[in-house]
C-alpha cells in the first residue's frame, strides 16, 4: 500500500472532522437518541448476582391464588435485581408431576418450586404442621408464629436433611369443608364416604371411618363425575368452583376445620440457595414475604361475591352442627399425639405451635370483635 506524502495537514484535518461526523450520524441512525446499547444495560445490571432458575408448580397458573406466586415472585425477582435474577415457571406436569415437587427440587431435577408441603406427608410427617392443621391456626396467626415465633427456623430444620429450603410465599384463608353429594347430618354419614382429602385432615376423616384418597387438583372433577369419589375438598370457594366441583356435588360445607389456614412454600434446592450471595437471598425472602402478603388479601377479597352467587347454581351452603365439629376436634387432638408420639420432628413442631397458640389466645379472643358483629 502506498500513501501520498504531499496531503496538507490542513487537508487530513479536515479527513479526521468528516470521518467523525459520518460516525456520529451512523451511530444515530443505527440507536435513535434515548436507546441504551447492549452494553450499556448490562453495565446497569452490574453488582447484582446473575441467576437463572426453572420453577416448577404444583398449580395451575390459571388458578385464582393458589396459581400466581411463582410467577410474581418472578416478576418480582427480575425487577429488582434490573433483569439479573430470571426465573422460567412451569405448570404442573410439563417438567414435574404435581406430587413429586420436594424430590425433583432436592435432586437438581429444578432449581425451586411451589406447593403445598402437605403432599409430602407420607415421606416427611411433619411437612403437614408447616402447611395446614386442624382447628389451628388462622392464616394472620400463622404468619405470627412462622416469622416470630420460631416457626421458620423449625420449617428449615425440618427439610434441611432433603437438600431442600422451604421459603413461605403464600398464606390463604381457610378453605372450604369440603363438597358432597348428600348431605352430612352427623359423622355417621362419613362411615365408607369415598372422599379426596389432603394432610392431616384426611387421617381424621379415616379415624371416623371415611374412605380418604389423594389426588391432584385436576384429576379431581372427573373422579368425582364418574363416582370414582362422592366428596372432595380441595381449596377456596373461589378456586374450587372454576375446578367445577359445584356442577357435580350439590352440597358446600363450611367452615374449613380441616385447614384453617393454608401455606405454600417456594422448595429451593439448598446447594443452589447456598450458591446465592446474601443480599440475592434477601431478595428471594422479601419477594416471597410481599407474595405472601398478596396471597392473603386476595384470598380475602374474592371469596364472598363467590358464596354469594351458589345459590343462583343450586349450590346448598351449609355449616356443619358444633357436634360434628367437636367431634372431629376431638379426633383431631388423638391424631396429632398419635403423630407426635411416631415422629420427633413432629413433636417439636406440634409442641411449637401449641405454646405460642396458648399465649396468642390472650390476644385472639380479646382483640377482635366476636365474629357476630
Amino acid at each position: 500500500m502506498t500513501t501520498n506524502r504531499n496531503v496538507s495537514p490542513a487537508a487530513l484535518l479536515i479527513a479526521v472532522f468528516v470521518a467523525l461526523a459520518v460516525g456520529i450520524l451512523v451511530s444515530l441512525a443505527i440507536r435513535p437518541p434515548g436507546a441504551v446499547p447492549e452494553n450499556d444495560a448490562v453495565s446497569q445490571s452490574a453488582g447484582f448476582e446473575q441467576v437463572r432458575w426453572r420453577v416448577t408448580s404444583s398449580f395451575t397458573s390459571n388458578l385464582p391464588i393458589v396459581g400466581p406466586p411463582p410467577q410474581r415472585i418472578a416478576d418480582d425477582l427480575r425487577a429488582m435485581s434490573n433483569g439479573a435474577f430470571q426465573i422460567k415457571t412451569f405448570d404442573p406436569g410439563e417438567i414435574v408431576p404435581a406430587l413429586e415437587i420436594t424430590e425433583s427440587v432436592k435432586e437438581g431435577k429444578v432449581q425451586a418450586g411451589f406447593q403445598w408441603l402437605g403432599y409430602d406427608q407420607g415421606r416427611i410427617p411433619a411437612s403437614t404442621l408447616i402447611s395446614a392443621v386442624p382447628f389451628s391456626m388462622e392464616p394472620m396467626e400463622f404468619a405470627a408464629w412462622w416469622y416470630y415465633g420460631g416457626g421458620r427456623e423449625l420449617g428449615e430444620a425440618l427439610y434441611e436433611p432433603h437438600n431442600v429450603m422451604p421459603i413461605v410465599c403464600s398464606i390463604t384463608s381457610p378453605e372450604t369443608a369440603g363438597w358432597f353429594r348428600e348431605p352430612v347430618e352427623s359423622l355417621d354419614d362419613l362411615v365408607g364416604l369415598k372422599i379426596r382429602f389432603a394432610g392431616l385432615g384426611g387421617k381424621v376423616l379415616q379415624r371416623v371411618g371415611a374412605s380418604v384418597t389423594m389426588i391432584p387438583a385436576a384429576e379431581i372433577f372427573q373422579a368425582l363425575e364418574k363416582g370414582a369419589i362422592d366428596a372432595t375438598e380441595f381449596s377456596m370457594p373461589v378456586v374450587d368452583q372454576l375446578l367445577g366441583f359445584s356442577r357435580v356435588a350439590q352440597y358446600n360445607y363450611f367452615p374449613g376445620w380441616h385447614q384453617t389456614f393454608s401455606a405454600g412454600h417456594l422448595q429451593v434446592n439448598l446447594d443452589e440457595w447456598n450458591k446465592l450471595r446474601a443480599e440475592t437471598q434477601t431478595m428471594v425472602r422479601v419477594a416471597c414475604q410481599a407474595s405472601a402478603m398478596l396471597s392473603i388479601a386476595e384470598s380475602e377479597f374474592l371469596q364472598g361475591p363467590v358464596i354469594r352467587d351458589f345459590e343462583e347454581q343450586g349450590v346448598i351452603t351449609s355449616t356443619l352442627s358444633t357436634e360434628i365439629l367437636e367431634e372431629l376436634r376431638a379426633v383431631t387432638q388423638v391424631v396429632l399425639d398419635e403423630e407426635a408420639a411416631k415422629d420427633e420432628q413432629f413433636a417439636r413442631i406440634l409442641k411449637s405451635q401449641r405454646e405460642f397458640s396458648a399465649t396468642y389466645r390472650y390476644w385472639k379472643t380479646r382483640g377482635y370483635l366476636p365474629r357476630s358483629f
